[in-house]
């Protein structure tokens, strides 16, 4: 999980200080945006364009002068302009020779050019600096306030003084500035805003596939089956019965494939004796997710709850209850009370409710604006210590659901098992698992290994190691 740095905030320039002029190629939205922006916080600000004249809707406060005479203005200018319309800038190149050139544009598909938009930039105008910013911030973000993650500006570019310009301007406007290195790296920053949701993809998918899967097992256990036995006609139960496993047994499923890959890792440390070997990459891209699966298994623990909420305003539970009473007080018959029945039930719930309030603990502590407010041992604790506890808690409420029905013979239908007892593989494997790994004689090597310790540890050259960034959070977070 990453966490951001939150010692960047808006400042204003001293009144007494230059104004320190920034041009702006481009009158569009973003660049009209950006220009509001900086003269907010003490910039002078003098726009490039075509057509001078007709530049409207500008800020109060900037100069609108042709290309060529603004470019004379500034040493910093911002290309606010689509790179299709980059050919103009060849007719500048003496005039903007040794000025610092800030690319913040974007393409309409990922890898649409052979090159980056910065990198290109840079060979129209070899004599300039070229550095990339600012692309993976909203016009709407700069007018409303970024916030959070929207304060983040990657910035990246060869000249270190040029690059360390453009970051001071970032920090001026209130936001982050994050150095991504040389401009080879702008075509990564540029397809970043592309990207829909790429950490989220595979527990989406993962989510609808165990979704699916669990609905038609219980379609065929709860509707299918008593049609073709006795000709009941169960289909109703496909609006909140079925929905209702569904969503705990997901929440439980991906809450356990959370921790699942940290054991694998550790296993894998444990198998190979050293951290310094990389792990494969659908395990590294796994780890990477873990936050994200999270989250989800959050969302379908939220909904077991409220469609749990409404069972007893159902119809179907409300006509049950009365007509149970009905026959009971006809046959003038009472059912005894069960302790162990009631210590089943209560014990059930309140596993229920402690695991979804450790749930909903781990969700909020993951979020940008909380996880940067706790150091990282308290982090640690609250994803590693308390997540394990939620499992161990959500595990044990699966359990005592099914009772003394548990692996009971008659509980199949078809030689099919309840749901809930394929919901309980995954988790009761990691939980065997890290049991087996935190024992003294297992850990005591992990620890060392972790440390630095290799079981066959031979002479290297310096930088012929390196340590993967995903192990470095594996040793953290287990």
């Amino acid at each position: 999980m990453e966490k951001t740095s939150t010692d960047a905030f808006p400042f204003t320039m001293n009144s007494s200080e230059k104004q320190e002029t920034v041009c702006i190629f481009g009158t569009g939205d973003f660049g009209r945006s950006l220009a509001l922006k900086m003269l907010q916080c003490g910039y002078s600000i003098v726009f490039g364009s075509r057509n001078p004249q007709k530049s409207s809707l500008l800020p109060n406060g900037a100069e609108v002068l042709s290309y060529s005479e603004a470019a004379r203005k500034s040493d910093i200018i911002i290309i606010a302009v689509h790179r299709e319309h980059y050919g103009f800038l060849t007719e500048l190149t003496e005039v903007l020779k040794g000025k610092t050139l800030v690319d913040i544009s974007n393409n309409l598909k990922i890898n649409q050019y052979p090159e980056s938009n910065a990198e290109y930039l840079a060979q129209l105008v070899p004599g300039a600096h070229v550095v990339k910013a600012f692309n993976t911030i909203s016009a709407w973000a700069l007018q409303s306030g970024a916030l959070d993650a929207n304060r983040q500006v990657f910035v990246c570019g060869n000249d270190s003084k040029a690059k360390q310009r453009v970051m001071d301007i970032v920090r001026t406007l209130g936001l982050t500035p994050l150095d991504q290195g040389s401009l080879m790296a702008a075509k990564e920053i540029e397809n970043y805003p592309l990207q829909l949701f790429p950490m989220w993809k595979f527990p989406f998918y993962l989510s609808a596939f165990l979704c699916v899967f669990f609905f038609f097992y219980c379609v065929i256990r709860d509707i299918i089956y008593p049609y073709v036995n006795g000709g009941k006609d169960r289909t109703f139960r496909m609006a909140i019965s079925i929905p209702n496993r569904v969503f705990p047994i997901a929440a439980l499923t991906l809450l356990a494939l959370v921790y699942l890959p940290g054991v694998i890792a550790a296993i894998l440390q444990l198998y190979r004796g050293t951290k310094y070997r990389r792990f494969p990459d659908w395990l590294d891209h796994w780890m990477l997710c873990r936050k994200q699966l999270g989250l989800v298994a959050l969302g379908f623990a939220s909904l077991h709850v409220l469609y749990t909420l409404v069972i007893p305003i159902r119809y179907y539970v409300r006509w049950t209850i009365k007509n149970r009473t009905i026959t009971q007080a006809t046959a003038k018959r009472e059912d005894p009370f069960s302790t162990s029945t009631a210590w089943l039930s209560d014990s059930y719930v309140a596993l229920g409710i402690l695991g979804f309030f450790l749930f909903v603990l781990l969700g909020i502590t993951s979020l940008p604006s909380v996880s940067n407010t706790v150091n990282w041992r308290e982090f640690r604790f609250v994803q590693s210590k308390l997540g394990y506890l939620t499992l161990i808690l959500c595990t044990a409420h699966t359990m005592v659901y099914g009772g003394k029905r548990f692996l009971s013979p008659s509980s199949l239908i078809w030689y099919l098992p309840s749901a809930y007892v394929i919901a309980l593989i995954i988790p009761c494997i990691v939980l065997v698992i890290k049991f087996v790994l935190v024992l003294p004689c297992i850990d005591k090597t992990l620890t060392r290994i972790r440390q630095g310790w290799e079981r066959n540890a031979k002479p290297t050259l310096n930088g012929e190691r390196y340590l993967k960034q995903s192990s470095v959070h594996l040793d953290s977070e287990l």
